[in-house]
């Protein structure tokens, strides 16, 4: 049974590519730069699955001291329906769990029902909040403002 483990320096880029194949990379929020962040804070990790060496499911994870949160979990394409998201979940609540946090929440887009269902089948629900944003780095908001064009 191949387990997940934290990522390597030199994996980020294969972590980065697993995502983009997933379409889970947004131009307003660079992966690398979230990896970064991840790496060098004591409340996130990334983890990953890696038989054979090749990077199959990746996700990040952290905590804000009152809940985990589960960012950009993907499986590759190809390794779908092999149990991989069930098994991510269960170590990002494991994580949770050893971090002493009692919930963990994740973010869905509204367009991506499959993803909303495969969570309901693992348990969750809808948290019935809103996320608002706004934005500290102008340039950023500026980038995610274009992208989603004329309103």
């Amino acid at each position: 049974m191949i387990n997940f483990r934290s990522m390597c320096d030199h994996e980020s880029g294969a972590v980065i590519a697993l995502w983009a194949a997933c379409d889970l990379t947004r131009p307003w929020n660079p992966p690398e730069a979230d990896i970064a962040l991840a790496r060098h804070n004591p409340n996130a990790e990334i983890l990953v699955a890696a038989p054979d060496n090749d990077i199959i499911a990746a996700f990040m994870i952290g905590h804000d001291g009152h809940r985990a949160w589960v960012y950009y979990l993907a499986v590759h394409p190809e390794h779908r329906r092999k149990g991989w998201g069930r098994r991510a979940m269960a170590a990002a609540e494991d994580w949770g769990r050893a971090q002493n946090m009692p919930k963990i929440h994740l973010m869905v887009r509204q367009t991506n029902a499959p993803t909303v269902a495969f969570y309901e089948r693992l348990g969750y629900c809808d948290a019935e909040t809103v996320v608002m944003e706004r934005w500290l780095d102008h340039e950023r908001g500026e980038i995610k403002k274009a992208a989603k064009g004329p309103e």
